[in-house]
């Protein structure tokens, strides 16, 4: 099996450690991308950069027995097909692919055409990294659940009720987390974090996504939490 990867660090690094039983596996950057068009010599195409170039759709949909696989956490992948205008059948497997979140024992994946799911199951198989698949929307499981909480202690830092390092030790030794909510958001990305929140309170307007507005002054100020 011949796999093409479209990433940027640190999302390439952990997505070919998922893919080392594959055959064959080329990666190229975003600069590369543009350049590239042997498309139709590979077997899957995982592109986590796909929101940036959306316009590869119809180079995609040629593609008749390739899966594409591509971010499925800020835009959901029907709304991506229809903000493109686009009515041509094509291969799209969404993933969540947020840093810290792909090398997992399990995929989380979602499809624009529920008939991709037998092969998409038997793809992620025969990688030895079994998916489980849930449905198209902003968002996914894993990033509104661990976001949520993230979002949370910002919320408990603003008021004042405890410091980082308090709120991290509890979350971790209260609920046997691998990281607390503050390790998590800077392992995953304050920018990450931030426009995934807006994206899923944009799609739900559930109050419990709404950004605590000293989350929002770190990622409009570039800042880390340590």
């Amino acid at each position: 099996m011949k796999i093409l990867v479209v990433a940027d660090e640190p999302r390439q690094s952990e997505l070919l450690h998922k893919l080392r039983k594959a055959d064959a596996v080329d990666a190229l950057n975003e600069e590369e991308f543009f350049e590239f068009d042997d498309f139709d010599s590979y077997d899957a195409i995982f592109d986590l950069n796909f929101e940036n170039h959306i316009e590869a759709l119809e180079e995609y949909a040629a593609l008749r027995n390739t899966l594409i696989v591509v971010s499925g956490i800020k835009t959901a992948l029907c709304e991506l097909v229809y903000l493109e205008e686009f009515d041509e059948e094509v291969n799209l497997v969404g993933l969540c692919d947020l840093p810290g979140l792909i090398n997992r024992d399990k995929a989380e994946i979602s499809l624009l055409n529920e008939g991709d799911s037998i092969k998409a199951i038997a793809f992620f198989k025969s990688l030895d990294w079994p998916c489980i698949i849930i449905k198209d929307r902003v968002g996914m499981v894993t990033p509104r659940i661990i976001l949520m909480i993230i979002n949370e202690a910002s919320y408990t830092l603003q008021e004042g009720t405890a410091s980082i390092d308090d709120i991290d030790s509890s979350m971790k030794l209260g609920t046997n987390y691998p990281f607390g909510p503050f390790e998590w958001c800077d392992k995953i990305g304050v920018e990450n974090v931030y426009e995934t929140l807006e994206a899923i309170y944009h799609d739900t307007h559930d109050e419990r996504y709404k950004v605590c507005p000293l989350l929002k002054t770190k990622y409009l100020k570039g800042e880390n939490w340590y």
